[in-house]
């Protein structure tokens, strides 16, 4: 049975704020346990591995460098070199995309535990690894099998485009220049590559934020609580636009702050928030608030989604 759309008056996108802040005192300073912090901060490390804190750096400037003559020279001799050296550049790219697929289906299993374990430290206010990481173990692999195939479908989105992008500026540079043409049919392959990230960024946000509390809620599987998700989405169309609208208002609020942070500290707090784990525990008053606002915006839409009751 579909939930009943609850009335307008009922649902808040400000009202969570102010929950959300009182949840972070309740949770992590009434009292203050370096203990608990650590305990809930390591079930948030788990519930966002692989979703950034490093940020590489990429420098393609050359002595000799001069443009779309000495970019074609490059790939020309690159070309050549690759050719040269299939014997082992072959077995050693198979083996690298092997591993680099090993690690990403790890993460994403590790993951998937992790967020649930930070759900319930935040939603039941404990601090616990072991009672979590046993109980919703089925919840989890469940959620990883669907991520996996997200993951793996938007691959089969992307690669195509990115292919097709780069057929498109290897003609670019072997004519020498960029014509009007070339640079529509790049602004085109690179305005459907973004709507694909979009599309999939939220599909992993509405994951994120609504499905994996309706799973802890109800004990249900992912598909199953897609399936009341999206009963709520197509009764409330209005109301989830304005969250992702004001998730977005959030999402700079909170980067202004954390930057303006890095700032006052002449970036040192940066460099320590790149250091995995040690980041996420610094950052976990944030990471909290985060987790407790779409708790308590999903919540408003009736008792069978609010995970608090659970206490």
């Amino acid at each position: 049975m579909q939930p009943m759309t609850p009335p307008p008056e009922q649902v808040s996108v400000s009202l969570p704020v102010g929950q959300a802040i009182e949840r972070v005192k309740r949770v992590l300073f009434q009292p203050f346990d370096l203990g608990k912090w650590i305990t809930i901060g390591f079930c948030a490390w788990l519930a966002y591995l692989g979703r950034g804190g490093f940020h590489g750096g990429y420098n393609f400037s050359s002595p000799h460098s001069g443009g779309a003559a000495a970019a074609r020279e490059w790939v020309e001799q690159t070309r050549h070199y690759v050719a040269q050296n299939l014997i082992w550049i072959v077995p050693l790219a198979a083996i690298l995309v092997l591993v680099g697929v090993a690690v990403w289906v790890l993460l994403l299993w590790l993951s998937s535990r992790g967020r649930f374990m930070f759900l319930h430290c935040v939603a039941l206010d404990k601090a616990e690894v072991a009672v979590p990481w046993r109980k919703f173990a089925r919840e989890a692999n469940g959620l990883f099998w669907f991520r996996l195939g997200l993951g793996l479908l938007g691959l089969a989105g992307t690669l195509p485009l990115v292919a097709v992008m780069a057929l498109v500026g290897w003609r670019v540079l072997d004519r020498g220049e960029l014509s009007v043409g070339g640079i529509m049919e790049l602004a085109g392959i690179g305005l459907m590559l973004a709507l694909v990230a979009v599309v999939f960024w939220i599909l992993g946000k509405l994951t994120t934020d609504f499905v994996v509390p309706i799973m802890f809620r109800r004990g249900a599987m992912c598909l199953p609580s897609w399936g009341v998700l999206l009963g709520l989405l197509a009764a409330n169309p209005g109301r989830f636009l304005v969250y992702f609208i004001f998730q977005i208002i959030l999402a700079l609020a909170i980067f202004v702050l954390v930057l303006t942070a890095v700032l006052l500290t002449c970036c040192i707090l940066g460099c320590v928030l790149m250091i995995p784990f040690l980041g996420t525990v610094l950052l976990l008053p944030i990471l909290v608030f985060k987790r407790s606002y779409s708790l308590y915006y999903l919540a408003q839409y009736g008792e069978q989604f609010d995970v608090f009751r659970l206490q």
